[in-house]
């Protein structure tokens, strides 16, 4: 069936890691080092047990970040468009330098247009607040960003008032937040800042600025689902937990069950945390493609079943209405 599904698909979010800063210039840094140490860490847990459905195949596991990678693994597993957000992960430099600046990533975009979406991070805010809004209004204007991503756990909390002019700057500019909501998932990065209930205070103040929540907040999961019940501008993003699909069917059958009697459909956006692997898009792919809540859980519980309709809106169709993107015709 890979290759041949007919949804119009749109990654919301997708890393091209290391081509703006090669990280030889900064890999000696210890929070670096602790930084991939904690991502093999949750590999385990995210791809199952070896031989299963969503642990690597061979070669699968080989990083290539260059966009050209990227491109070929998108065509493989028929994925239209993806949204190209930098790592900056300063607090694994010691404050020294990002692992990607935003000229880097907008040049990838404009480069590839049809099939990359520019989504800058201009953060960390905390104590550069004034530059990070000029930055992003330039961005949006001179460059062509359709989205910004807010990266918590390296910055501050999600409801500091510091902040507070970024998000005016971003109900202003009219595009959408993505905001890592959860776990931090790696230190040095600090879990206390993204915790969702955080996000209360923001979205009731800024009722027009439009929240994709990422990982879908995970493991508060169920705090995000209240928010985009209650605010129309809320969303939520499957990225990096769609896998669990494949590895743990039942687990993630209560996840997007409670997301669909919450928030419905439409409010859910299909990602996949791409950051140079292609076993982190095809299982994405093949997970929510293939996936259906089991009937005892739809009995139980009262989950719906996911329906065509809801698979054509959760893979691109929801994100496409935020973007403007026109999914008439398939990229790949």
């Amino acid at each position: 069936m890979a290759g041949k599904d007919p949804y119009f698909k749109i990654d919301v979010e997708c890393h091209i890691i290391g081509g703006g800063v090669p990280k030889r210039y900064y890999d000696y840094w210890p929070g670096y080092k602790t930084w991939w140490r904690a991502v093999e860490g949750i590999a385990k847990p995210l791809y199952g047990k070896p031989g299963g459905p969503a642990y690597p195949r061979e070669g699968e596991y080989d990083r290539q970040n260059t966009p050209e990678h990227c491109l070929k693994i998108m065509d493989n597993h028929r994925v239209d468009m993806a949204c190209i957000l930098p790592e900056v992960m300063m607090d694994t430099t010691g404050g020294s330098m990002r692992w990607d600046p935003n000229g880097y990533i907008a040049e990838l975009c404009e480069q590839n247009p049809d099939r990359f979406i520019f989504c800058p991070n201009v953060g960390p805010l905390k104590g550069r607040i004034k530059e990070a809004v000029w930055e992003l209004e330039y961005l949006v204007k001179n460059r062509n960003a359709k989205m910004v991503k807010f990266y918590p756990p390296e910055d501050t909390y999600i409801n500091d008032p510091e902040i507070w002019p970024f998000y005016e700057k971003v109900t202003e500019l009219g595009i959408p937040l993505a905001i890592h909501l959860g776990w931090s998932w790696v230190p040095p990065g600090k879990s206390k800042y993204c915790v969702p209930v955080l996000l209360d205070e923001v979205v009731s103040e800024f009722m027009d600025m439009t929240v994709i929540g990422f990982h879908m907040a995970y493991p508060y999961q169920d705090d995000l689902n209240l928010l985009a019940a209650t605010h129309p501008n809320v969303y939520i993003s499957l990225s990096l937990l769609v896998r669990w699909a494949l590895s743990r069917p039942r687990v993630f059958a209560k996840l997007i069950g409670e997301a669909l009697l919450f928030a419905g459909p439409e409010k859910i956006i299909w990602g996949t945390d791409f950051s140079g692997v292609e076993v982190g898009i095809r299982t994405a792919v093949d997970g929510l493609r293939d996936f259906q809540i089991p009937e005892d859980m739809q009995q139980d519980y009262g989950y719906p079943p996911l329906t065509d309709e809801d698979k054509h809106m959760i893979f691109g169709g929801n994100l496409a209405k935020l973007l403007n993107v026109d999914t008439q015709q398939r990229r790949v």
